[in-house]
């Protein structure tokens, strides 16, 4: 399965992951003291829904296109609001959203690997005066970007899962990366194809040492060739996070085709 943002942009896993990032970026903006945002795997940062690769899986008909105009706590409206910033046919990436919630004294670092994606990137954010878009090796840029000079921020990837070794590859860098960046706010996506490999690699990233680990799983009714299931792994949630996820989970999936969610502390329960 060809996990290449495009072909799923607007998608079950784009909203729960969107909706997330939103409730965390919120979150660091109460304090008047800034924040960075790393994100490893980013992406083009704007997606045009009427894609051949977006209409060949038709992947956000089941998902943003659902909830387009729902009401809901302040992370779901604010979400829905910067997807109709960026018109009917287009869908914001993490960066793009990030950027749009940065005040002046936070920074966004962007990391693409395929420089097409890569190029495209850095003109999405280039109004954005403290973001900053890069092609590279996510995993190997975060050695050199973390700690971040801000001492408080979020680190989000958000792999393809191209490479059979990727569970693997990731697990390995987000270790390296909590021992670096062991303040840090990290929310890690991956797909459900095995539960078997999504139990491994939560337990991997659970050998870094995070001292609070929160687990989400969202799944829908899927074609056999679709992604039905996926996951966000938490680690040093905000205070109130999980509460504020079950009550969003709780007003977005019953919109998605046989929409449900769990969520489970793995470490550090409050």
């Amino acid at each position: 399965m060809n996990y290449r943002h495009a072909f799923h942009a607007g998608n079950f896993a784009d909203v729960a992951k969107h909706v997330a990032l939103v409730r965390i970026l919120l979150h660091l903006r109460k304090k008047d003291t800034p924040f960075a945002v790393i994100d490893s795997h980013a992406g083009r940062g704007i997606y045009d829904l009427a894609s051949d690769a977006a209409r060949r899986t038709g992947e956000a008909q089941n998902g943003i296109e659902r909830l387009r105009g729902l009401k809901g706590p302040e992370a779901l409206e604010r979400y829905l609001a910067l997807v109709e910033e960026s018109g009917d046919r287009l869908y914001p990436g993490s960066p793009l959203i990030a950027a749009k919630m940065l005040r002046p004294q936070d920074r966004l670092v962007a990391i693409e690997k395929h420089p097409e994606e890569a190029a495209t990137l850095k003109q999405v954010l280039a109004p954005y005066r403290k973001a900053r878009a890069e092609e590279g090796d996510g995993y190997a840029r975060l050695a050199a970007l973390l700690p971040p000079p801000e001492r408080r921020g979020l680190v989000l990837m958000d792999p393809p899962f191209e490479a059979p070794d990727e569970f693997e590859s990731a697990a390995q860098a987000v270790k390296g990366a909590v021992r670096r960046f062991a303040t840090g706010i990290f929310l890690i996506w991956y797909p459900v194809k095995s539960a078997a490999a999504a139990r491994a690699f939560c337990g991997e990233v659970l050998a870094s040492g995070a001292a609070r680990a929160l687990n989400i799983e969202i799944a829908v009714d899927a074609a056999e060739d679709r992604l039905a299931r996926a996951g966000l792994l938490v680690l040093n949630p905000p205070f109130g996070f999980d509460t504020d996820m079950r009550e969003l989970l709780d007003v977005i999936t019953p919109r998605l085709p046989g929409g449900k969610a769990s969520l489970a502390w793995l470490a550090g329960k409050p």
